[in-house]
């Protein structure tokens, strides 16, 4: 039987704009090509400028991790300028930084995966008794008689997979409304010390430019103990729900895992010394869990063979440039492959997590037979939620701590002004995965400066020795019983979280029809 080949374009509820082709073979995925299509080239913006500027250009790579990229930056300053960032500096960094995870996570679970999970129509089918989720399905009928049930529609077809229990779907939709709520309060959070959210204003070379009073540090508390409770009552159990309950096939069988080749770059110190690592660094190859081996920044290199970008050789970042070649012969997205040693390494949660091995993820994998995949990558995702929280209560008792020290520092003052020349990265584990910003000053100039995102390690294309990138790879073996409802291409590519836009359809390569899906009861 002859493969065939499928396109969604472009795929939804995802930040950015993405491609995927994939071929269909007995009903699995047999090949796979992602497809980058938006060129970037924010790097351009800061060549020749002062380099302080570059945390707040490279800020606006993105509305929804924007935080991320100004701290990146700052930290590829502070090498570069021999900035050290005083301990309540990088306190408060932390908790910039960590109330934006606090709003990803569960913002990706219940906005951005869970409708894949579930049969949003069996909400007409509740006939409980509770007031509130009673109040949720009157809301979702009025919606749905008024043909205004966006965003919860459009989808693709239910499948086996789904969960339809009534009540079971009118709670998890009940959840989803309170995540609206709890995802806006984290931004405020993350806004207190950041000035503004999205685009924060606080975070510069060699440290924040806040000086908080404790007014708005017992602000800050009183919304994380608020985070807290959800994450643990309603999220974690949501997720624990359903990876346990309806989704646990797909997570035994390890739908959508990759090379089982994991990477973290580690970081978010919470001592003086800034040793206290919130995440270890470390590799992890041929899913063998049993061994974590140390990272090296030296190791990286970016291949652009299948990219639109000139120049063919593996270079590291320090000399990787952004120069666009539309002609180039077998390139076919924008986006690079990073490799560490050579290998295509999966960042973000699930990589975290299999990294640092918290017990109460591992002991979830043993007891029900868990294999790294599509499923695995919300659960690791979850648990680190809870960590980030809990490490974040330790970080504002610190602060409240060292503002009350005659000597309390946000900022190394000394080393503002720019150096004559000099080179540093920022290297840190965000939301979606590891991300790294380098930078090379000359003549008081950025001379040069790359991005390495986290969605360009999972989302890279085939690289010049004919090797997969990570999701091209957790694509091979994903059922598609039924071409015409690729339900599960978009769990396994929404499961990693990409940042790479818009209405979604379905073309048919042979007549460009666009599949239209029609939703009601």
């Amino acid at each position: 039987m002859s493969a065939q080949k499928i396109v969604i374009d472009p795929i939804t509820r995802i930040e950015g704009h993405l491609k995927i082709e994939v071929e269909i073979e007995n009903g699995v995925v047999s090949n796979s090509r992602v497809i980058g299509t938006m060129y970037r080239g924010l790097e351009n913006l800061v060549i020749g400028r002062d380099p302080r500027d570059a945390s707040y250009v490279t800020e606006r790579a993105c509305g929804v991790c924007s935080t991320v990229h100004g701290l990146a930056s700052a930290l590829a300053l502070d090498a570069a300028f021999g900035a050290e960032v005083p301990y309540g500096g990088r306190l408060i960094r932390n908790l910039i930084y960590g109330a934006t995870l606090l709003h990803d996570h569960p913002l990706h679970f219940y906005h951005l995966s869970a409708l894949d999970y579930l049969d949003v129509m069996a909400i007409a089918q509740y006939k409980g008794n509770d007031a509130g989720l009673n109040g949720v399905k009157d809301k979702i009928l009025k919606l749905v008689a008024a043909k205004d049930t966006a965003p919860l529609t459009p989808r693709y077809n239910p499948d086996q997979y789904c969960v339809s229990d009534p009540e079971l779907v009118t709670m998890a939709v009940a959840h989803y409304l309170k995540a609206l709520e709890m995802q806006a309060k984290a931004k405020k959070m993350s806004a207190i010390f950041a000035g503004k959210q999205p685009h924060q204003s606080s975070i510069v070379v060699g440290g924040v430019t806040i000086l908080p009073t404790l007014e708005q540090v017992f602000q800050y508390r009183s919304m994380l103990m608020e985070q807290i409770a959800f994450v643990e009552n309603v999220y974690l159990q949501d997720v624990l729900t359903f990876g346990t309950g309806p989704l646990l096939p797909l997570a035994q069988a390890g739908v959508g895992g990759s090379h089982g080749n994991y990477m973290s770059y580690g970081g978010f110190a919470g001592d003086a010394e800034g040793k206290d690592l919130l995440f270890t660094p470390g590799i992890i190859l041929d899913n063998n869990l049993a061994t974590v081996h140390p990272f090296s920044i030296d190791k990286i290199t970016e291949d652009i063979t299948h990219a639109w970008y000139k120049s063919d050789k593996g270079r590291t970042p320090y000399e990787e440039d952004t120069v666009i070649d539309l002609d180039k012969k077998d390139a076919y997205t924008y986006v690079k492959a990073p490799r560490y040693e050579g290998k295509p390494m999966e960042v973000g949660p699930l990589a975290r997590m299999l990294v640092m091995q918290p017990k109460v993820l591992m002991d979830v994998i043993t007891k029900y037979s868990i294999k790294p995949g599509a499923v695995a990558r919300h659960a690791a995702r979850a648990v680190e939620t809870i960590l980030m929280a809990k490490k974040m209560l330790e970080w504002v008792d610190s602060l409240i701590a060292e503002m009350g020290k005659s000597n309390f520092k946000i900022h190394d003052t000394d080393h503002w002004e720019i150096p004559e020349s000099g080179q540093g990265a920022g290297l840190i584990e965000v939301a979606r995965g590891s991300l790294g910003h380098w930078i090379k000053v000359e003549d008081h100039k950025t001379s040069n400066y790359q991005m390495v995102v986290p969605s360009t390690w999972n989302f890279s294309p085939i690289d010049g020795n004919g090797v997969l990138g990570p999701v091209d790879k957790s694509m091979i073996g994903v059922p598609v019983p039924d071409p015409d409802n690729p339900i599960n291409v978009v769990r396994v590519i929404r499961s990693y979280d990409p940042c790479l836009a818009c209405a979604i359809h379905l073309i048919d390569p042979k007549s460009n029809e666009i599949k239209k899906y029609h939703i009601g009861f």
